[in-house]
């Protein structure tokens, strides 16, 4: 047989996934690369989207699956940042093959026919092939013997054994490894594994016992770049076709060829091209947080090497087409977002263009007076602090120069400014932390109390405690019951006041929150004392139309997905009795006609006078029902749920009208950007949009 086949991406592509349509396997496309799994930032492996599957926990769509999975490693535990550029193997992002069986076939069926897609149809030579296995899996080793006449090496644990954590599902697995050529010395770079059978055999208990699944799984994965440089005869990803391409047209934009001094710098622009053009297709949004501030990260870094091509001005927003030219086949959402992508892109190029080079004119004038080759730590974090250098681009400029950075140093002035920036935005929250007060008990705040009694726990004044306080003095109040709403959730705290024997005794212009204790702020009209037995009395006329403009806030952003036609996520609000304010993920200016458009849809929905119900329920219920959370909040094994007719359901504990047509009417005033990638729409309701 001549063995030996070259293919391109996208053929090798389609081959996979044919090979097992052909096989009884359901082809599915690509999930997100933003995961539905709270602990990760991105999808960082094929497994990923089916991770409830495989561990038992939710049901099995088919019993064979297949897919190639689009995934990102560049944040947290699983980070190949630093390493790109600077060797032809690591990506931040890459796509993984894979194929899955869900209680279906085992381990003879899944070394077969992987044996056979390598073999005769990939046409690899076998003797350029390497399989190990687990020491303890005899079952797997002689399938090889009998399929392949292959003989494994046997391995433990830390190589061949797979596992969700200290308990639940596990397994031993199955590598199999290509030889790129003995002119390699380094015998990890000669013999790369291109493929990983899991077999999911075993349920652990915590003390270590291992019991047969009643249904095992195979999960398996190889990374399609690998398999690139291997049907294409190369030994860097970055020689293949579609890398090729890119680089190619790095050269068009920079107007720079590919030299051995500079191939580092492309190597990088075209892999963060795909990182970050990926991401934002899928949502993602440039930011100072989580996700977000992985990809800007990525971006920044690719800007760098971009000015040391020589290069100024739009970088990866000018290469995006050349990605829609190479993986817009496999992956049509890039084209499907373009014109959002691009222009979120240029917006974060161009913000940060100026800071990087006022930022390099600061290191050039500190780097005279280094001592020991050590850039400082208060420096290096001036310039992730005032001109936005994520440590990790300090560090690579300057480890061509063989200078380090004192990462201690600039992790205490990280915390110093933290702590400053603690003190500033929480003014007192950190005195009444500090007192260990009970929660309050808040639960009248959906439906006041007028008769409800309260004791006073505590009193600030000046800055501190007292045990009673004066007519006239301005202080913060802790109660043991209250009927405020203290700020949350982006709704305004209610205002009021309280009385004591059925004489008002303090204006409560505020309710705030320092933890689980709602703090009322105001002005003594009367002398009250820790101890003392109280009432509540909010202002309802200001509650009422608070909880208009909450409801009204759930239609918008309702409104803004249906008109925008876009995954608009929200990123921010404030409910307040006057306006509402709402912050969303969206690339470009609304037009006039699709903010008149909002307008009429959610003014729509207040005339239809839709029924809002008011649900507690466990949070995989509420998730079972689809409610809209926004991401990274914490909540609690109980939530509240608010239906608004068909059109919304959102996690939320804010006050809430019982029919839209409450709220009267809604008038959208502005909209603008406030960062890259993010928007701002403000809207009159009730009596103030009349």
């Amino acid at each position: 047989m001549q063995w030996g086949k070259t293919m391109k991406y996208n053929e090798i592509r389609k081959t996979f996934l044919d090979y097992f349509e052909s096989h009884g396997h359901k082809i599915v496309p690509s999930a997100s690369l933003i995961p539905n799994d709270p602990t990760l930032l991105f999808t960082v492996a094929g497994m990923v989207p089916w991770k409830g599957i495989l561990q038992g926990t939710e049901p099995a769509f088919a019993p064979r699956v297949a897919d190639v999975q689009k995934c990102i490693r560049a944040g947290g535990k699983h980070n190949d940042l630093d390493e790109v550029g600077f060797d032809g193997r690591h990506h931040t992002f890459f796509e993984m093959v894979g194929n899955w069986s869900f209680g279906d076939y085992f381990k003879a069926g899944a070394i077969e026919m992987s044996w056979d897609l390598l073999t005769r149809v990939l046409k690899l030579d076998p003797a350029k092939l390497r399989v190990t296995t687990h020491t303890s899996d005899e079952e797997a080793t002689e399938l090889w013997r009998k399929i392949a006449g292959k003989e494994a090496i046997r391995l433990g644990d830390h190589d061949n054994w797979w596992s969700a954590g200290d308990t639940g599902p596990c397994g031993p697995c199955t590598e199999i490894f290509y030889d790129f050529g003995d002119g390699i010395a380094n015998d990890d770079d000669r013999w790369v594994e291109i493929w990983n059978d899991v077999f999911m055999q075993f349920d652990r208990d915590a003390n270590g016992n291992l019991t047969p699944l009643p249904k095992q799984n195979v999960d398996t994965g190889g990374g399609l770049e690998r398999w690139a440089a291997m049907m294409q005869g190369k030994t860097d990803n970055y020689d293949t076709d579609l890398f090729v391409n890119l680089k190619r047209a790095v050269s068009d934009v920079t107007h720079v060829a590919e030299t051995p001094e500079n191939v580092s710098s492309f190597k990088v622009i075209t892999d963060h091209l795909r990182a970050v053009g990926f991401a934002v297709a899928d949502g993602v949004i440039p930011s100072n947080t989580d996700r977000g501030y992985v990809i800007r990260r990525i971006l920044r870094r690719a800007m760098r090497h971009g000015q040391l091509l020589g290069h100024r001005g739009a970088l990866l927003s000018e290469l995006y087409p050349a990605l829609v030219r190479e993986m817009g086949d496999a992956y049509p959402e890039l084209a499907r977002e373009q014109s959002r992508v691009v222009e979120i892109i240029r917006n974060e190029e161009n913000a940060f263009a100026d800071m990087l080079q006022n930022g390099m004119k600061l290191l050039e004038n500190e780097l005279p007076k280094l001592n020991n080759n050590v850039l400082p730590g208060d420096v290096a974090f001036k310039l992730f602090d005032t001109y936005g250098f994520p440590l990790d681009l300090t560090q690579m400029i300057l480890r061509d120069r063989n200078i380090d950075v004192d990462v201690a140093g600039f992790e205490r002035a990280m915390t110093e400014q933290k702590e400053r920036s603690r003190a500033d935005t929480k003014g007192t929250r950190t005195l009444w932390e500090a007192q260990n007060l009970p929660a309050t008990d808040d639960s009248a705040k959906y439906a006041p109390n007028a008769e409800m009694e309260s004791t006073v726990l505590g009193i600030l004044r000046d800055g501190e405690f007292v045990k009673s306080a004066n007519a006239g003095d301005a202080v913060e109040v802790a109660l043991d019951k209250t009927n405020f709403y203290g700020t949350q959730g982006g709704q305004v705290g209610d205002s009021g006041e309280i009385l004591r024997d059925g004489t008002s005794v303090m204006t409560v212009t505020e309710a705030a929150r320092a933890d689980g204790v709602v703090i009322h702020k105001g002005t003594l009209t009367g002398n009250l004392s820790v101890g003392d037995t109280v009432k509540t009395a909010i202002n309802t006329s200001v509650r009422v139309q608070t909880t208009r403009a909450h409801t009204a806030t759930h239609l918008l952003q309702a409104a803004l997905q249906h008109v925008l036609n876009e995954d608009v996520h929200q990123r921010g609000s404030k409910v307040s009795p006057d306006s509402v304010r709402f912050d969303f993920s969206f690339g470009r200016a609304m037009t006039d006609a699709e903010k008149k458009a909002v307008e009429d849809l959610v003014n729509q929905w207040i005339a239809a006078d839709m029924p809002v119900t008011h649900e507690e329920m466990s949070l995989d219920a509420a998730k079972e029902k689809g409610a809209t959370a926004l991401f990274n909040e914490k909540y609690g094994d109980t939530v509240k749920v608010i239906t608004a007719g068909d059109v919304s359901c959102e996690l939320c504990g804010g006050t809430h009208v019982y029919h839209t047509g409450e709220i009267l009417k809604a008038r959208v005033n502005k909209e603008k950007s406030i960062s890259s990638g993010i928007r701002r729409i403000t809207m009159s309701v009730g009596t103030l949009a009349e």
